[in-house]
This record gives structure tokens, C-alpha cells and sequence, in this order.
């Protein structure tokens, strides 16, 4: 029996049971140890013992991954035993509850292999099962390999190094001539420890991008992962999140500031806005709260000529955040080193994305980014406003003196369609471009002041019905059950759940089948017999609630009767 307890992207802390024995993952396998899971020799044998069954993982001679000679499962009591190299047609049945890899340690110092295995492995085993990988796992690269999916591994590698006179440590590999095998071991331990409260916290990457630099191929390994496995990535990233630094140039390719990016390659700017405006980033998150974009706000909206102005702002890792959607994840949760210095990474990601921006077509660019215009010279013509510090008297006059200039002789927007516009761009950064036109019709109309938006919907009696709102508290639009029957009706991604009177949160063990588009965070739509019985949060994937039949799946807001 299998209880997920945490999730950080693909690594998660489970609770496994059986036997009225558990242990709890990610965790480290040991030979020495008399306990409830442990690896030992018995004659020529390599035996695995997990609550009281026994698994042969090693008997005599074994084809290696390189041998191109494929071996078959071998399944007792709910363990599966699988060789590299592994089968082309990957497939667990229903009776398997841990997958292990008896000779994973043939792909120590491949990166490749290792993202490509692990992805077939994990997707192969899906959510409701162990993945354990013996051999292959040390202080270095536990982080990393926990990121990707793997839940267990074992002392193999760290008792042979150390037995070679090699002290592994999370940051590096250290001949000393000596024993270092229980100093290994140790390290092992304390390091997944550390694994387990990243987790909880959902960190985990940030521990992966610290320990990928401790060796070569540690660093390609991240890179690999992050490169070819970026859909598997994306899928267990959360739409909604923590604070989270990004302290390393691998950490702009993190799978969820990736897929900000995707999306913003769909960002369109509102018709009406005919003057762009680049604004610098804050510390302070999201940016409209800050004590300097507050400054800008108050050169910014001094007469109507306001609704005109396109406000973006420019930042690593995110390159470029219009200001309807500061408050969404990732923007309203990043922290990044700030020294005035921009790698050249950086520098290319943002004239990218400002360029494409500027692209769609404005009358007037103003620029006020002070010495970071830097990152935008050359991309058009632009008026600077910045006198040394941003916030300075002299460089807000000059801000509003440019902005009047800008739009002098235009004819302003009214506010209510200004405010429609914006709510339309923060429906189709969450919901999809196709979902927020069936959402925004001719009579569906935003009320509120910015960001607490929420949207009506006047019928011919000219009765409202409140379709959602934007709570920056999650950082995300949530929806009623009107909005969500309305998103159902179109085909937009639903979770099919049984016929049962729902009395709090959807369990797993409701769930029949959730499209695997649906993300942690995501605005969750449990539909049945295609009427919405409820809508809230998803607390898992989409695929991970249909494998699961434990847990939390939707922490419900909404019920019908």
C-alpha cells in the first residue's frame, strides 16, 4: 500500500506498507542493517528482502546492459525485477507495487542512458508504484536522481568507493587511500534526509541545482534532463508554488519557468494599448506591492491615458512578466542574485522575448530601466526616463511627462474595457486561449480593481452569475461551479469521478480518469455523467489520480447538491 505524502515535481516522499511493516522514501537500502528492507549474499546469490519476501536480484552470470541481451521480468509478490537493457515494450501489471533495477550501476558516468532509462522506468511504473534503482546512487547525485522519479536506492556503490579508498561527499568525490565506507554510507543517510525536507517544502530542484556542479557529470546529467526530458518534467510541475531561488544559470531552465515561457510565446497584447512601457523587476514579489512599483504606479496612472499604456516588465529568469500577470507563479514567487550583471543567457533570453513583445506593433516605447537598458538597446526606438535611481523625483516626472507625451492627441480607453482585456490575458495564461474566449463573451464582463478581478456573466433578464476570481493569495483565477459547467460543456480537461454525494475533498479512489493535461495547482473540474459535481485545486497530476487510489486529488471549494 502506497501513500504519497509530498510532491516536489517528479520526486515525491511516499509511505510504503506491508506486512504491517513500512518504510518511508526516498531512502537508502542497506546491507549492514538488520531492518524492514535490506540487500544480503546468500552463497552466490545477491538477495533483496522487503517485509518478509525474499527477491533474488543476482544469481551466477547476468547479461549486462551492453550485452544487447534482453531478459525478462521476474515478478514475486508484488516486486518486479527488470535488467538492463530493458525491454522495448515496458509493461507492469496490476499485481506489481515496487520496480527494481538490480544492475543500474551500468550507467554510472552516462547521463544520457540515465535520463533515458529512468523516464522509461518511471513512466512505465507510473505513480502507484517504488522505483528502485541498486547501484547507482551516491551523495552527489541522490538529489538529482530523487528529481527525476527514483524513490529508493541502496549502499552498493558507496561501501565499493569507499572499500577503493574514495570518500564521497554531496560535493565531491575524494581519494584518501583509507576506508571511507561508513563515512559513505553516513553521507548517504544525512543526504536524503535533506532530500526529504526539500521535498516537503517543494524545493527539491534547488538542492538538484546546487549538488549538479559537483561533478562533470553530474552537471550533464541536469542538462540532459532538463533538455530531453522536459515534457516528463513538466507534466508533475505545479501551476501555483512556493518562493524559490534561482541561483544558477541551469536554474533558468527549470521545467516551470520553461513552461512560463512557452506560454508567454502565445502572449498577445491588448488592441487598445498603443504605448509599451519596460519597467525593471523587485525584490518584493508580486511587483505590484512593491515600495518602487508602487513609485512607478503613482507616475503612471495620473489621468486617464493610463488604460494606453502596455506596462511589462523586464527580469531574469522570467525575461519578460506583463503586469496582468505579476501575480501568477513563477513571477510572483522568484528571488535571483542581483549584482547589475547579466550573463550572456540572460541578456539573449530577454531581448528574445521583449522583442517579440515589441514586434505586435505600439506607437511610443518608453524605457525605464535605468542601467539594465542595456538589455533592450537597439531593439527600437525608445524614450529613456531614468535620472539614477528609478524612484527618484526626477526620474518620475520624467516618467509622466513621457507617458502625457506619448499619448498626446490619443483618445483614451475606457477603464471597464481596459480591465476586460486584462482578465481575458489572465484566462488564456491559465486556461488557454480557446477556454478564455468561450469564458469571455460579449456578456461576461471583469469587475474589481486589479488583481482582485472577478467575472460576471448578464443574461437577457440582465441577471449576473459570477463565473470566477482572481485570488492572489493561490495566484491563480478560481472558478465557481457556473464557470466550471461552462469550461466542462466546451471540452476543456475534466476529471470523470463515480456517481457518490461528495461531502468534503475528492480522494483519489473517486476518480475513474483525469485527463493527464490537468497539473498540481490547476483549477480542477470533477465531473460526472458530465455535469460538475465539483471544482477546486488538483493536489495531484492527472495521471497520477487515475494510478493512485490513495490521497488527496482536488482540495474541493465548490459542490453541487
Amino acid at each position: 500500500m502506497l501513500d504519497v505524502l509530498s510532491r516536489s515535481q517528479r520526486a515525491r516522499v511516499c509511505e510504503y506498507k506491508r506486512n504491517e511493516s513500512k518504510i518511508v522514501t526516498p531512502c537508502v537500502v542497506r546491507s549492514d542493517v538488520d531492518s524492514d528492507v535490506r540487500v544480503c549474499t546468500s552463497g552466490g546469490d545477491r538477495i533483496l528482502q522487503v517485509m518478509g519476501t525474499e527477491v533474488v536480484l543476482e544469481s551466477g552470470l547476468r547479461t549486462t546492459s551492453n550485452s544487447g541481451m534482453k531478459s525478462e521480468i521476474e515478478v514475486k509478490d508484488g516486486i518486479a525485477v527488470v535488467r538492463l537493457p530493458l525491454p522495448e515494450e515496458l509493461v507492469f501489471d496490476d499485481s506489481v507495487e515496487m520496480v527494481v533495477v538490480p544492475n543500474a550501476y551500468e550507467l554510472r558516468k552516462d547521463p544520457r542512458r540515465i535520463v533515458d532509462n529512468v523516464i522509461k522506468l518511471r513512466t512505465a511504473a507510473g505513480f502507484n508504484r517504488l522505483l528502485y534503482l541498486s547501484g547507482l546512487g551516491e551523495p552527489s547525485t541522490l538529489a538529482l536522481l530523487a528529481y527525476m522519479g527514483v524513490d529508493m536506492f541502496d549502499d552498493t556503490l558507496p561501501r565499493a568507493a569507499g572499500i577503493s579508498g574514495i570518500r564521497l561527499i554531496p560535493e565531491a568525490e575524494i581519494a584518501t587511500g583509507e576506508d571511507e565506507s561508513e563515512h559513505n554510507i553516513e553521507a548517504m543517510e544525512q543526504e536524503i534526509e535533506k532530500i526529504r525536507m526539500f521535498i516537503r517544502s517543494d524545493r527539491l530542484r534547488e538542492l538538484a541545482d546546487q549538488r549538479a556542479p559537483s561533478t562533470p557529470t553530474s552537471v550533464a546529467l541536469l542538462r540532459l534532463y532538463d533538455d530531453a526530458g522536459y515534457r516528463y518534467a513538466e507534466e508533475t510541475c505545479s501551476f501555483v508554488g512556493c518562493r524559490f531561488s534561482c541561483n544558477t544559470t541551469q536554474a533558468l531552465r527549470r521545467p516551470d519557468i520553461k513552461r512560463y515561457k512557452e506560454r508567454m510565446a502565445e502572449y498577445r497584447k491588448p488592441e487598445h494599448k498603443r504605448v509599451l512601457l519596460l519597467l525593471p523587476c523587485s525584490a518584493k514579489k508580486p511587483y505590484h506591492i512593491s515600495k518602487s512599483h508602487k513609485a512607478f504606479s503613482s507616475a503612471i496612472h495620473t489621468a486617464p491615458h493610463d488604460t494606453l499604456v502596455q506596462e511589462v516588465i523586464v527580469t531574469s529568469p522570467l525575461g519578460a512578466v506583463p503586469r496582468e500577470l505579476d501575480a501568477f507563479y513563477p513571477a510572483n514567487s522568484y528571488d535571483i542574485p542581483v549584482t547589475g550583471e547579466w550573463k550572456p543567457e540572460e541578456k539573449a533570453m530577454i531581448r528574445q522575448m521583449i522583442g517579440d513583445i515589441i514586434a505586435q506593433g505600439w506607437d511610443r516605447i518608453v524605457c525605464h530601466l535605468g542601467d539594465d537598458y542595456e538589455l533592450v538597446e537597439g531593439l527600437a526606438d525608445m524614450e529613456c526616463t531614468v535620472v539614477g535611481d528609478g524612484t527618484s523625483p526626477a526620474s518620475l516626472q520624467n516618467l509622466d511627462k513621457a507617458l502625457r507625451e506619448a499619448t498626446k492627441g490619443m483618445e483614451a480607453v475606457d477603464y471597464s474595457l481596459d480591465r476586460d482585456c486584462q482578465m481575458r490575458n489572465m484566462l488564456r495564461f491559465q486556461f488557454g486561449a480557446e477556454a478564455a474566449d468561450i469564458l469571455m463573451d460579449e456578456n461576461t464582463h471583469a469587475m474589481g480593481k486589479f488583481p482582485y478581478f472577478k467575472l460576471f456573466r448578464e443574461d437577457a433578464d440582465h441577471k449576473k452569475t459570477q463565473l470566477g476570481m482572481f485570488t492572489p493569495e493561490r495566484g491563480g483565477i478560481s472558478l465557481t461551479l457556473e464557470g466550471a459547467q461552462i469550461l466542462a460543456d466546451s471540452g476543456y480537461p475534466v476529471i470523470d469521478i463515480m456517481d457518490f454525494e461528495m461531502k468534503g475533498n475528492l480522494f483519489a479512489v473517486g476518480v475513474i480518469k483525469a485527463d493527464p493535461s490537468i497539473h498540481v495547482g490547476d483549477e480542477a473540474i470533477a465531473v460526472c455523467n458530465g455535469k460538475v459535481r465539483a471544482v477546486g485545486v488538483a493536489e495531484m497530476c492527472g495521471r497520477e489520480m487515475t494510478d493512485l487510489k490513495r490521497g488527496i486529488a482536488v482540495k474541493t471549494r465548490h459542490k453541487s447538491k
